[in-house]
């Protein structure tokens, strides 16, 4: 299939050269709170973007495999390398590792595979990325994490990610940045609206819904997209924004809510109840669900709301 599929366009802010803090995305979704419980060991994420920086400090631990599905250097499928700087900064917010120095991912723990299905221009053919995905359900990866769309629906794209789903990978992906900051746009992109992925819209940092992030009805939640600090290529650091960033937000949640759910129900718990984990942990902004979904990714809801539970116990306890 020659049709293309693209990056979804983002913003770059800002490249620094070091760093040595928890982003500010990560510290608004709770991710360092579950750290004592879980940091994604044991949980493969398959990233399908432009590649990565396969040498970054912070990120080279993490790195356990890919392959190139493009034309970049001649098509060589054990080239994976990141000349255009999108896939190695989503690699980061979703596993960099935590070593006193640069940043910290999500889930610090968690190995990337990747899996390079857009070239240096942030094109992809959809040949490319049907493989790609097949090629990380061959793997027996544990999550997708795709933060690239288009305008097009194609069958064969679909099937691919149904057979992911069917084969319970969790698939993540970028609901987009056409939108206008209006709850009634509905502006879609693909493959973010098919009902059986997670779309993830944006939020700032001060958890109001980003202006550009797309709003239609196959939205689930929304976590942090505008100045997000993390890894670049050559080794540096960069601040970007758009859904792009606020998805692997997600995708290295999960690998944290899997990790410990599988432990504490002993048993491998399916893509349906892993996405139901995830629901659980969000919290409502009051924007209409075509903008926020279910809400802001927020990982110790469950704790919260126990503590408040529990105080409501005691406060009746002690009126009796």
């Amino acid at each position: 299939m020659e049709q293309k599929l693209h990056l979804i366009p983002y913003q770059v802010d800002e490249v620094v050269e070091m760093v040595e803090v928890v982003p500010k995305g990560i510290e608004l979704i709770a991710a360092p709170e579950m750290w004592e419980n879980s940091k994604g060991e044991g949980i493969t994420v398959a990233i399908l973007d432009t590649g990565c920086d396969v040498t970054h400090p912070d990120l080279s631990e993490r790195i356990i495999g890919g392959r190139n599905f493009t034309r970049d250097d001649d098509g060589q499928p054990d080239v994976y390398i990141d000349y255009n700087g999108h896939g190695t900064h989503v690699a980061g917010t979703i596993a960099a590792i935590d070593n006193g120095t640069g940043v910290v991912g999500v889930a610090p723990e968690a190995s990337l595979l990747i899996l390079k299905v857009l070239d240096k221009s942030g094109s992809g053919q959809y040949d490319w990325i049907i493989n790609g995905i097949n090629y990380a359900v061959e793997q027996k990866v544990d999550i997708i994490s795709m933060s690239l769309g288009g305008p097009v629906d194609v069958p064969e794209l679909h099937q691919a990610i149904q057979n992911a789903i069917n084969n319970q990978i969790l698939v993540v992906c970028a609901a987009g940045n056409e939108g206008d900051g209006q709850s009634s746009s509905n502006e879609f992109a693909y493959p973010a609206c098919y009902n059986e992925v997670i779309s993830v819209g944006s939020v700032n940092l001060q958890r109001s819904s980003s202006e550009f992030s797309n709003s239609n009805n196959e939205v689930d939640l929304v976590a942090p997209g505008e100045g997000i600090l993390s890894t670049y290529v050559n080794g540096t650091y960069a601040k970007l924004s758009g859904t792009s960033m606020a998805t692997p937000h997600v995708s290295g949640a999960l690998a944290l809510i899997k990790q410990n759910a599988n432990r504490n129900f002993e048993r491998n718990l399916t893509e349906p109840e892993l996405y139901a984990q995830l629901i659980k942990r969000t919290i409502p902004l009051g924007n209409s669900p075509k903008l926020e979904g279910n809400g802001l990714l927020y990982l110790i809801t469950e704790k919260y709301l126990s503590e408040v539970f529990n105080q409501e116990v005691s406060a009746k306890a002690l009126k009796i």
